[in-house]
């Protein structure tokens, strides 16, 4: 598998507190990642480093081998990323319709088939939705995005379950060769979801530190 995007030694700090501590991950292209790891773990930080939104303190990004440490997020976001973060994910006084015309103008039609229950919002403005319309209203960025890297933290947040299920199936699209050109698709998580696609990977943060790594062999709920 190519590395599509990686962290090396990296390290952020927010003031005095250490998040990440010289933190190493290499990230395939084709692939779903989840970084799993409790509150404080390390998996927003290093989201936020990949995507340019967080200065590293030292290490360095590297996209397909390149440095791109010193590149801010909307130049990151130019050629190819794309992050969706766990709040603050919507312009929240633009309508729905909006929002999705600014994600992907011109295909609305394909985030309502996504999320049919966004269609009846539609001139409803972001910030009067629930936490579940406005986390699927999110997602519709990163699956039209058509992006390289596609970054996206506690992606089923506030979702109901079957609408999780169907999400982790759409963004497992993004990742396949072929279907959205083969995305490195990197979820931060606090546990494994179900049903994510062979070949998945998981890095385990532990204090801004990676404990664990390797690939997913099932996810399939019981």
């Amino acid at each position: 598998m190519s590395v599509e995007i990686a962290l090396r030694a990296a390290r952020v700090r927010y003031g005095p507190l250490e998040a990440l501590h010289g933190l190493d991950l290499a990230l395939p292209a084709g692939t779903v990642t989840v970084l799993l790891g409790r509150n404080g773990a390390g998996r927003s930080s290093a989201l936020r480093a990949l995507a340019g939104t967080v200065p590293l303190a030292a290490g360095r990004v590297e996209w397909r081998g390149t440095d791109v440490t010193r590149l801010p997020a909307h130049e990151r976001a130019r050629r190819g990323l794309c992050f969706v973060p766990d709040l603050r994910a919507v312009y929240a006084t633009l309508t729905v319709a909006e929002n999705l015309d600014l994600a992907a103008p011109g295909r609305r039609d394909e985030a309502l088939a996504a999320y049919p229950e966004l269609a009846p919002l539609l001139t409803h403005r972001a910030g009067t939705l629930s936490g579940g319309e406005r986390r699927m209203l999110a997602l519709t960025r990163a699956l039209l995005s058509d992006a390289r890297v596609v970054l996206v933290d506690e992606p089923s947040l506030g979702l109901s379950a079957p609408v999780a299920e169907r999400t982790y199936g759409l963004l497992a699209a993004l990742a396949r060769p072929g279907g959205a050109g083969g995305a490195a698709v990197v979820l931060a998580e606090q546990r494994l979801p179900p049903g994510l696609p062979p070949g998945s990977v998981a890095y385990e943060l532990r204090r801004g530190s990676l404990a664990s790594a390797g690939e997913v062999l099932s996810t399939d709920a019981p």
